[in-house]
């Protein structure tokens, strides 16, 4: 059990603290549970945590997957990867939009070309390191630049958003997102917009994991704990807003 954790509750956990009023409840629509039955979201909000300097610790734990990444799949090749269940899962869902799962060639480069995990920030970087470990695709955001009720839904024709980069992105009909009062905010084929991203100042976080059918509660469960064990090595006394999951069942 990591440190200022409670046992997970997969169907719901808040502990409430001063700020409990900034706790954000977050649903499935009807439409999403529909049209990804089978499919599990992981939320992890954490408060008081500390993005304005990175922690040896952290830079530790990146060697440490870096060296066990290259372990474990020594000797892979693409088609080896694809075998992995949770990799085949998110390899379906991307092939039915004609893209190929960037988490892949994210972790090819660690392990075939000896590419070193990145230096973002802090809850960047523990959640990066993360997915490298688990294969679970994750968004971290600002829940201070969220605004109204947040929900996971199903992309209609007409939905978009602004990548990061900046670059206007009109989102397939049938993907899997998050949608906060302004519009969507995450995409899993485009990824995060530019409202909401993590920055220097970010002191209150929210972390979603975004599961095709095919990736196991389990599996999303224990990345959620990974994420937060990451966090809690920069930021010792983080507080535990809310961490469980929603299933599309």
């Amino acid at each position: 059990m990591l440190p200022g954790a409670g046992l997970f509750d997969r169907h719901a956990k808040y502990h409430s603290n001063v700020a409990e009023t900034a706790v954000r409840l977050i649903s499935g629509t009807s439409e999403w549970r529909t049209a990804h039955r089978g499919a599990v979201i992981g939320l992890l909000e954490l408060s008081s945590v500390d993005n304005t300097h990175q922690s040896l610790p952290l830079n530790d734990r990146k060697r440490e997957t870096e060296t066990r990444l290259s372990e474990r799949y020594r000797g892979f090749a693409r088609s080896d990867f694809l075998e992995l269940p949770v990799m085949a899962a998110y390899a379906r869902y991307y092939k039915r939009f004609g893209k190929t799962y960037h988490v892949l060639l994210q972790i090819e480069s660690i392990v075939q070309k000896g590419k070193r995990l990145p230096k973002v920030s802090a809850l960047v970087d523990a959640n990066f390191i993360a997915e490298m470990d688990t294969l679970v695709l994750t968004a971290g955001h600002d829940v201070g630049k969220l605004q109204g009720s947040i929900c996971i839904d199903v992309a209609q024709d007409g939905d978009g958003l602004t990548q990061m980069t900046g670059t206007a992105k009109a989102i397939p009909a049938g993907d899997m997102i998050m949608r906060d009062g302004q519009g969507v905010c995450c995409s899993i084929i485009y990824g995060q917009d530019n409202r909401s991203p993590i920055s220097a100042e970010t002191s209150h976080v929210l972390f979603v994991a975004y599961a095709p059918v095919g990736v196991p509660a389990d599996t999303v469960e224990a990345h959620l704990l990974l994420v937060e064990g990451h966090v809690r090595s920069v930021s010792p006394r983080a507080v535990l807003e809310q961490r469980h999951l929603l299933l599309a069942d």
